[in-house]
């Protein structure tokens, strides 16, 4: 019987978003595929370090550990590397014990069209052009940060996943962010003022935030094992539409700040958040010295729905 996807929350992650693959890159970059190629293969008993995804991937597969989820959470690498180079990374989820048994390989071609056949809820890459192809057809994706992180511990251990998301070109779509940089904040206020009973449209993860909906919808609220917050530099009185917005496509957001313009680097750091997914450098940018952050390359998609 074949393995069935459906009603599971997949993740696809490379093999540098899990791994510290640090030097590698390097080599990569300043010599070439064949001398990077030739590294792995030569190194390919030596574990690789947890790169800065590794305990939040860590976590959400552990959901497959609480009774009545098992199976819930499915992680699959999502690689550029050839399957002769890719030893090394089984062998370091082994030693983990993580359980990964699925990877896609695919020798650096386009690994696009490989999110859809997986139905792939979350990609994390530090590939930019990964990244953008995969938001592009509608896919959840973000491009983590894989530079050194000053206070982030790859080593915590995770007993309750908290994951933050901006709004704008987020959860929602830009079509309210485009007002704010066309005519400035005044008319972005008054637009969101008229337009408070009227939902956003849907931004590349909303279905992902349904999907975590779902799984939290099974657990009373003190005991899910995720717990998500919005962070976002909305204040009133453009909150109302985003509140309304969320009860209309029935999801949960446990916990949300409208900033203002405060900095969301503190704010993060005080929900404790795991990862955190914004548009704008500017803001993943700071909170990447206190917490996983994650870049979404927004582009505007013809049809965006009002539904997740």
């Amino acid at each position: 019987m074949a393995y069935n996807l459906e009603n599971r929350l997949v993740i696809g992650v490379s093999s540098r978003a899990l791994f510290d693959l640090t030097t590698e890159n390097e080599i990569f970059r300043s010599q070439g595929v064949e001398a990077y190629c030739k590294y792995q293969v030569e190194h390919e008993e030596e574990l690789l370090a947890p790169g800065n995804g590794f305990q939040l991937i860590k976590a959400l597969l552990d959901i497959n550990k609480i009774p009545g989820q098992e199976g819930r959470v499915e992680v699959i690498i999502m690689s550029h590397n050839s399957p002769d180079t890719s030893l090394r990374v089984f062998h370091s989820i082994a030693h983990y014990g993580l359980d990964i048994s699925r990877a896609v390989l695919a020798s650096g071609a386009s690994l696009t069209p490989y999110l859809e056949a997986f139905h792939t809820d979350l990609y994390l890459s530090a590939d930019e052009m990964d990244v953008q192809s995969a938001i592009d057809c509608g896919i959840a994706a973000g491009i983590i940060c894989c530079d050194e992180i000053k206070a982030y511990s790859k080593d915590e251990e995770i007993s309750q996943i908290r994951i933050a998301f901006d709004g704008d070109a987020v959860l929602f779509s830009d079509e309210s962010e485009r007002v704010f940089r066309e005519k400035g904040l005044e008319a972005f206020e008054e637009s969101e003022r008229l337009q408070a009973e009227k939902p956003l449209r849907q931004g590349p993860f909303a279905k992902f935030l349904k999907t975590i909906s779902d799984i939290q919808s099974e657990f009373p609220q003190e005991q899910a094992p995720i717990r998500t917050a919005l962070v976002t530099a909305r204040c009133a009185p453009a909150h109302e539409r985003v509140i309304r917005t969320l009860r209309a496509w029935h999801v949960r957001i446990d916990e949300a700040f409208f900033l203002g313009g405060i900095t969301k680097r503190h704010v993060l750091k005080a929900f404790g958040a795991h990862i955190f997914f914004d548009d704008q450098a500017v803001h993943t940018a700071p909170a990447s010295e206190v917490v996983l952050a994650a870049r979404v390359p927004y582009k505007q998609r013809g049809g965006d729905k009002t539904d997740p």
